[in-house]
């Protein structure tokens, strides 16, 4: 195997699901069942692994975390802030997508809850996924509203 002299850091994919409904649009959430940030709210997402994409990466991490399957992916952006992780050097490749109305989830893997919060009415995130989100708003607020 190949041996590098420069460090690489890990990646993650983290999975927006915008879902409307009659209350306005709402955003699928998880509570972090482990530290770091454990209790708090954040997308689902989690660290890729060396056989996938980061879009199968949030794939993967949006059902095991809340059970839903969607359909197209929309990428937000690279987050590669270097202290936006406090485990380490981590950047993320975060997806968003739109439903049409709100769908059973719950939590499963590490996230010790699923639950959707209207957008303009959900708790303080973790990581910088404010930050991500005010973005993947912006990007498709004519499918949401």
């Amino acid at each position: 195997m190949y041996t590098y002299k420069y460090p690489r850091p890990a990646v993650t994919a983290d999975c927006i699901v915008f879902a409307k409904t009659n209350e306005g649009p709402k955003v699928l959430l998880v509570q972090r069942g482990n530290d770091p940030y454990k209790g708090d709210w954040a997308f689902p997402g989690g660290f890729m692994n060396m056989d996938e994409t980061t879009e199968q990466a949030a794939r993967r991490e949006l059902e095991e975390e809340t059970g839903l399957i969607v359909g197209k992916l929309h990428q937000v952006g690279a987050y590669d802030k270097v202290d936006r992780d406090p485990r380490g050097r981590v950047m993320t490749v975060a997806y968003y997508t739109t439903i049409d109305s709100e769908q059973p989830v719950k939590g499963g893997d590490d996230a010790a809850k699923a639950q959707w919060f209207l957008v303009d009415d959900h708790p303080t995130l973790a990581f910088d996924h404010n930050e991500i989100l005010d973005k993947a708003v912006r990007l498709c607020y004519s499918e949401i509203h």
